[in-house]
């Protein structure tokens, strides 16, 4: 079961570098849109963190609901604005960065929480 936790754990990495790499190549683009990279990356840390959470609570160890429970709202959050703007030419400045910005506060709350 460790194995299966470790590789998870190295998936749901992907899903962010992936969410958090369209995110940063868009940043130089004159106009700024949802690539697919960024729609695959939060579909990827959804499926991993869900399949996270069980396997933890499989092992025995804690899980921290709370935490959980708040990951889960800001990756919906990105998710439901990304879904919103994926068919656009171009999405508005305030949209793009409020998707970085979710993206960063996510991680954040994994790694200090």
């Amino acid at each position: 079961m460790h194995f299966f936790r470790l590789v998870l754990d190295l998936l749901h990495l992907i899903g962010f570098a992936s969410l958090l790499g369209g995110f940063l190549l868009q940043l130089s683009a004159a106009s700024k849109r949802i690539v697919p990279a960024m729609l695959h990356g939060v579909g990827t840390q959804l499926l991993t963190g869900f399949a996270l959470v069980f396997v933890v609570a499989a092992d025995g160890d804690t899980v921290n609901h709370a935490k959980v429970g708040v990951k889960l709202l800001v990756l919906l959050a990105i998710f439901a604005v990304m879904f919103r703007s994926r068919n656009k030419e171009a999405v508005d400045a305030r949209t793009f960065y409020l998707i970085g910005g979710l993206t960063v506060l996510n991680t954040a709350i994994a790694k200090f929480i």
